[in-house]
């Protein structure tokens, strides 16, 4: 009975540096699992609509955030004009940001 009292205080006693590694091991394993699963397609989305952002042209049919179709009238630095249903009047300038979807015209995708 001593001699297995004297082999769990040595198992439990020399694995403590080798517990200590697993955690860390699972940390680390975690964390690359956090960033396949969260970081690294957010910022694959930001790339891609910030390349969608900076193709926008005048005569491009656009969606907002507030869900508004509209055709792109003009395009500044940061802020583009957009006009809104068959009204010619309803021009609005908006952030670039506020655009959602982008769709060229017709002409350019046969070409």
């Amino acid at each position: 009975m001593n001699n297995f009292i004297l082999l769990t205080t040595a198992a439990a006693g020399g694995s403590s540096t080798g517990s200590w590694l697993m955690i860390a091991a699972q940390i680390g394993v975690l964390g690359l699992l956090l960033y396949f699963m969260l970081i690294r397609p957010q910022k694959k989305q930001q790339k891609q609509m910030q390349t969608m952002l900076s193709t926008i042209a005048a005569g491009d049919s656009v969606v907002t955030t507030g869900g508004f179709y509209g055709v792109v009238i003009d395009v500044m630095d940061e802020v583009v004009i957009v006009e809104f249903g068959n009204n010619k009047n309803c021009r609005i300038p908006m952030k670039k940001n506020a655009i959602v979807e982008l769709e060229k015209p017709s002409s350019e995708k046969n070409a």
